[in-house]
């Protein structure tokens, strides 16, 4: 995993750098989630060199790598944790979700990050400079990083929920809009925390 955007901005006096993220943006059942996250500026060059080949892209990796991460990873930073439920994302449309979650992330962190770089296009209404990067969990150490909390957290989100709408097998699919759990939501409709507005949810309703 590259390093090569933080040490530029590092060189510009950028101390604290926050790489936001989120996850479940497709989903059909369950919360958008999104994570900032900023490394202890004394610390980013440590904990790059102590796991840079391990760190990438949360949907690269297996679950058990990214568990095994996720200590690791919150030892050396600050992070901040948005989520947006489904009713809310039925109300307002994923887009408009995403960047809410992004942007409660981004106000939950402890400290004020001094520049942003955001996973994709989304552009959050916030007084800081920020950087929009495709593919920025592929590129950027911070980015990666904060996928990995964020896929981790809504995992254990998910999981949770299972106890509650086992028929969905949420432990399984966390809520995506796999063969199994479209063939649930056809078999018994959708739960309270799937996304109405969805499509495939959508049609189950309708049948």
């Amino acid at each position: 995993m590259a390093i090569k955007i933080e040490k530029k901005l590092l060189r510009k006096g950028k101390k604290f750098i926050a790489g936001v993220d989120e996850v479940g943006r497709g989903a059909l059942a369950g919360p958008v989630l999104a994570c900032a996250l900023i490394y202890h500026c004394q610390d980013i060059f440590q904990a790059w060199d102590l796991f840079q080949d391990e760190v990438d892209d949360s949907k690269l990796l297996s679950p058990q790598k990214r568990i095994y991460l996720f200590p690791r990873i919150k030892e050396f930073a600050w992070f901040g944790i948005g989520k947006i439920q489904s009713k809310i994302i039925d109300r307002i449309n994923i887009l408009e979700a995403t960047r809410r979650a992004m942007k409660e992330a981004v106000l939950s962190l402890p400290v004020k990050p001094d520049i942003l770089l955001i996973d994709g296009n989304v552009k959050l209404d916030l007084p800081i400079p920020q950087y929009q990067i495709i593919g920025g969990d592929r590129t950027s150490f911070v980015i990666s990083s904060a996928s990995i909390l964020a896929k981790v957290i809504r995992d254990r989100i998910m999981e949770r929920l299972h106890n509650f709408y086992s028929p969905y097998n949420f432990r399984r699919n966390k809520g995506y809009g796999t063969r199994e759990h479209l063939e649930s939501l056809s078999k018994y409709g959708p739960s309270p925390v799937h996304r109405l507005s969805f499509s495939p949810v959508r049609n189950a309703v309708e049948k």
